[in-house]
């Protein structure tokens, strides 16, 4: 693989007739329709074209994606199905700019997370992009949250948007304040709360946190909360808590939505005991607490949701997780490349239809069990560099 990136490297050039690519942003056009009305249902077969269609897009637009997909013997005319066409490796986003933007076609930038140490991975946007990619997130992220849009405050455990420009993570919570209440929903109706510490890491006011779960006396009726935040945000969050003997019950309807993982930004818990905790300090009860996977390199996100949710229309919710009818997960054998069968581990691999402009098909990191149309998150590969949301920083 180092060779196939190598050569993609020299020839990683993007010229300006890629910036206004009319055939992408058509694609991405007719995609962004389909996401965004409720009665479109994206099935396998529809699914398949759609994905066929991209690829040959990418391959003839992305450069770096085409010298890839070359070295590997894969290309639009051999191609038949989704799960052949070539999935990039997360890592190649560190060395190549899989793109299909000329440099003054970009508005946008999201990094990957990590170390401070660490290269991180960029996958470029522009305002296509990102308007397909808003839609994306939020369709899903409003189908799992079931709010009730108009008695919500939002608690978001990130520094904002101004302190973390490049982080997909602030920009998807920016993008949900922006939709529950417009650009002008009040500062006491939606606060983001962490800060940045002078090593560049995610930190918390913990002073304003307290002032926001807590009740506003001066309201008739209480609004829910939803709590937004990474993992380690939540473990610092409740260690204060336990440390200063406090306790919230937020009130009924409010969600906590928790993603990414801890290392090297607090201590590790299991999933069942930092809801056990969450339920504990919070008040918020564990069906009402949302996983997310998701990450810079892709558009569209996965839930593992105990909300019971008729429009979801899937069956055996319990907590597992989903993407979007857009988008497609596998788990594929790290020996042989291919789809393990039900019950069996595997690395995650992703086809997001919405990643128009880059690159639709990739290959995480990530360990994972097939669960019928739905996965169970295992973690990282051993040896792989850390990284989640948890690691982000400016």
């Amino acid at each position: 693989m180092t060779a196939i990136i190598s050569l993609a490297v020299a020839e990683n050039q993007p010229s300006n007739k890629h910036r206004m690519n009319k055939e992408l942003s058509s694609f991405a056009a007719r995609l962004r329709e389909l996401i965004a009305n409720p009665q479109s249902a994206i099935r396998n077969p529809q699914f398949s074209g759609l994905a066929l269609e991209l690829f040959a897009l990418q391959f003839k637009h992305n450069s770096a994606y085409r010298k890839i997909c070359e070295a590997r013997g894969r290309t639009p005319q051999i191609v038949e199905h989704w799960t052949q066409i070539p999935a990039v490796p997360t890592g190649a986003f560190k060395e190549l700019e899989l793109t299909s933007l000329a440099a003054d076609g970009r508005s946008a930038v999201f990094h990957s997370s990590g170390t401070t140490e660490q290269k991180p991975g960029r996958h470029f946007h522009c305002p296509a992009s990102l308007e397909l990619y808003e839609t994306s997130l939020w369709k899903w992220f409003e189908l799992n949250c079931e709010l009730r849009i108009a008695n919500c405050e939002l608690v978001v455990l990130t520094p904002p948007p101004e302190q973390a420009p490049h982080s997909s993570l602030v920009h998807m919570f920016e993008t949900v304040r922006q939709k529950i209440g417009g650009a002008s929903v009040p500062a006491s109706r939606t606060e983001f709360l962490g800060k940045l510490a002078a090593d560049g890491s995610w930190t918390l006011n913990f002073d304003a946190t307290l002032a926001a779960l807590s009740d506003n006396s001066k309201l008739k009726t209480k609004n829910s909360k939803v709590v937004l935040g990474t993992a380690f945000s939540f473990v610092h969050l409740l260690d204060f808590l336990a440390d200063n003997n406090l306790k919230f019950q937020l009130p009924e309807n409010s969600r906590v939505m928790e993603t990414g993982g801890y290392k090297n930004r607090s201590r590790s818990l299991p999933k069942a005991e930092l809801h056990s905790l969450i339920e504990k300090f919070l008040g918020v009860p564990r069906e009402n607490i949302i996983c997310e996977y998701g990450m810079s390199e892709l558009s569209s996100q996965a839930y593992d949701s105990g909300i019971k949710n008729s429009k979801l229309k899937i069956q055996n919710l319990e907590r597992l997780f989903h993407f979007p009818p857009w988008a497609r997960a596998q788990i594929v054998s790290p020996e042989t490349g291919r789809e393990v069968t039900d019950g069996e581990t595997g690395l995650i691999r992703i086809l997001d239809l919405a990643n128009v402009f880059s690159v639709a098909a990739i290959q995480t990191e990530d360990l994972g069990i097939r669960r019928g149309n739905g996965f169970e998150l295992v973690g990282r590969v051993q040896l792989a560099e850390p990284r989640g949301c948890s690691l982000m920083t400016a």
